[in-house]
């Protein structure tokens, strides 16, 4: 019954996703359909939050490093409850809260503003640190998208993280293969990406990024390891959900047209 729920809510989200996007005619649709799963099992099952106090000081903090993600993360806050829905259609909107990349100062439940590439990941490791200077057991869990690796910082971040045994951080890989410019591997690869965290010191982790009962195992492991932070490196689908964007590179960041987005709602609405 849980896992129906949850892929309900999965199927909410892309929905909203893709509609918000068409909406504002502009977006990143492909690395925020890919996450779907990953945001839905933390949002709705495993992080210690408060919708209607999202400023609580004893929550667990997320960072979305892939700030162009921002459609996912503003779909699954606002299933969420941490405001209303009528709102998504307004991303990217002169005037509006939801703009491109997340904004703290305006979006009730996101904890960090991102969008340059690696700061994300960072921030996270700050939080992480604060946590233990201050003995508090919340969590900071952040999401970096795979061509995100290509950025020096990510790896500053994960050897700081390593050398003050953050094992309250859990960082999530999204694993898709691609970015704007193609695949990972041919811009500036990445991989193996699994063997560098470990070189770095992390307890590293691999899922299907799709598979919900996999994901909450992995949340549940990465608790109850101790003396280092850990990394789920989840293996995604861009696009994932609508069949003429999954795997495509071109949809990195681009709006479907009218007739896509009734193609793309009826794909998602009719999935199992």
């Amino acid at each position: 019954m849980k896992n129906q729920n949850l892929n309900t809510i999965c199927k909410t989200i892309r929905t909203d996703i893709i509609k918000s996007i068409a909406s504002a005619s502009s977006g990143h649709p492909g690395g925020s359909l890919s996450a779907v799963e990953i945001l839905t099992t933390l949002y709705f099952e495993e992080m210690n939050i408060v919708p209607y106090n999202p400023n609580k000081q004893d929550r667990d903090r997320f960072v979305l490093s892939k700030g162009h993600a921002a459609p996912v993360l503003y779909a699954t806050l606002s299933n969420r409850g941490f405001f209303s829905r009528e709102e998504l259609i307004n991303l990217r909107s002169l005037g509006s809260k939801l703009q491109g990349h997340p904004n703290m100062n305006y979006v009730p439940g996101v904890d960090m503003s991102t969008g340059s590439l690696g700061q994300g990941i960072s921030t996270a490791v700050g939080m992480a640190l604060g946590n233990k200077i201050d003995n508090s057991s919340n969590r900071v869990y952040c999401l970096l998208g795979d061509g995100e690796l290509e950025e020096g910082q990510v790896w500053e971040a994960a050897m700081c993280a390593s050398h003050y045994k953050l094992d309250n951080l859990l960082a999530i890989v999204d694993f898709n293969g691609l970015q704007i410019d193609g695949n990972i591997t041919d811009v500036m690869n990445p991989t193996p990406i699994d063997e560098k965290f470990k070189a770095f010191g992390w307890n590293v982790l691999t899922v299907d990024g799709h598979d919900i009962d996999a994901l909450l195992d992995c949340y549940e492991e990465a608790k109850n390891f101790k003396g280092a932070p850990t990394v789920i490196i989840a293996r995604t689908i861009k696009g994932k959900g609508v069949s003429f964007m999954e795997n495509q590179a071109g949809w990195h960041g681009a709006a479907p047209n009218k007739e896509q987005v009734e193609l793309a709602l009826k794909e998602i609405e009719e999935a199992l």
